[in-house]
């Protein structure tokens, strides 16, 4: 019960008690948890959305949608995609890139990054039809449940990039390539029981994602970070509603 509570410490902004004391046991056996707490958080999602989607056009009922999946977060992945957006595309060596990283101020770069990322978000989840309602929903929690997918994708077939510690280090230690089996089994089954084929596809759209995202992490900077861990998440969001977007389409010019 304390990894669980302490995956939902960490990934959302749910209230817990302030005298609970998890420790960083529980938190690094969280890993564990986080593909359920996506599920959870997309599904939290999901319900927001089926109101709003039947009270408000389909911009501003996608725009609520992908603000609520940043807000049940905290912002958290998002500072994570900025910084390294910053940090990557600064053409500098690595060790300058990982004290860019570091710092907490945000460049042109961060800034770009951020924009194209909830615009093409929003976009798809705009373009999603209010009907089936079904259909819909199981997109948005697929779209929080591979985010957190992609966090144990990138933890187990990464070292740790810094050498100063940090939080990450607690995850680095915990971490397990059974984990890996685990998150993929739990995204197969989601993907398949919630969209079916169209599931299969963000699977693997998932998956393709996750790993070149974490090739390009290794050649920059020798592995990850909580930062480019949040950008993981965020990038990989895309995949659902991009996937059901395309398959829409396709289905029209057909």
């Amino acid at each position: 019960m304390k990894a669980m509570l302490a995956a939902l410490q960490f990934l959302t902004i749910l209230p817990l008690p302030r005298n609970l004391d998890l420790g960083e046991r529980a938190l690094g056996q969280g890993i564990w948890f986080f593909p359920v707490v996506g599920l959870l958080a997309g599904a939290a999602v999901a319900a927001l959305d089926y109101g709003v989607s039947r009270v408000l056009p389909p911009l501003p009922a996608g725009a609520l949608t992908v603000i609520a999946l940043l807000i049940v977060s905290g912002g958290l992945h998002l500072d994570g995609l900025a910084d390294t957006a910053d940090g990557f595309l600064s053409s500098r060596p690595r060790e300058r890139i990982l004290e860019i990283m570091h710092d907490s101020r945000s460049g042109p770069m961060a800034v770009a990054a951020v924009v194209c990322v909830l615009s093409l978000k929003l976009s798809a989840v705009a373009a999603l039809p209010a009907q089936p309602p079904l259909q819909r929903a199981g997109v948005i929690v697929l779209m929080a449940l591979a985010g957190r997918c992609a966090l144990l994708f990138q933890l187990n077939f990464l070292p740790y990039a810094r050498k100063d510690g940090g939080l990450c280090t607690v995850f680095a230690k915990a971490k397990s390539k059974l984990q890996v089996l685990w998150a993929l089994a739990f995204l197969a089954a989601a993907g398949w029981f919630l969209l079916e084929l169209e599931g299969v596809a963000v699977v693997a759209g998932t998956l393709l994602l996750a790993g070149l995202f974490a090739l390009y992490c290794y050649r920059k900077i020798g592995g990850f970070t909580g930062d480019t861990l949040g950008a993981a998440c965020e990038l990989t969001e895309l995949i659902p509603p991009l996937v059901a977007a395309g398959w829409l389409h396709a289905k029209g010019a057909a």
